[in-house]
């Protein structure tokens, strides 16, 4: 009887390792994407999350997308600058900093920054203004 349940014991924390081994998987796939809650036209990575819309800053529009394993120093992952080209935005260098980027698109204008474990994605609220200081019509 103690045999038994000792092998049931066994069996039961090897289900529970190899439960939490498949779940504990963070590698980000970076394959799929949707359009930005503040801009649809801008891809985010569809494993991102944004809790919060964050709408008190007077001239952007900006959201919040949590994403671990994201890192600062790393910059923009190289899938995800894809996507952004793909999607048919160009980053404006002259604006560029190690964790700050800009990008444009038309007349529309976003800043993405980077951060460890987020990222965040601004529009400027007066879009019209902003493209004209870029040089725009």
């Amino acid at each position: 009887m103690k045999r038994a349940r000792t092998l049931w014991t066994l069996f039961i924390l090897g289900m529970v390792i190899v439960m939490l081994a498949g779940c504990g998987s963070s590698k980000l796939s970076w394959e799929s994407f949707e359009g930005a809650l503040n801009e649809k036209s801008f891809p985010v990575p569809k494993e991102a999350n944004s809790p919060d819309r964050t709408t008190t800053n007077a001239a952007m529009d900006y959201v919040r997308y949590t994403l671990p394993g994201l890192k600062e120093k790393d910059s923009i992952p190289e899938p995800y600058i894809k996507a952004i080209q793909d999607w048919g935005w160009h980053e404006l260098t002259e604006d560029k900093t190690s964790s700050s980027h800009v990008f444009k698109k038309e007349q529309l204008i976003v800043h993405l920054t980077i951060h460890d474990g987020y990222f965040i994605v601004m529009v400027p609220k007066d879009k019209k203004t902003t493209a004209q200081s870029l040089g725009g019509s």
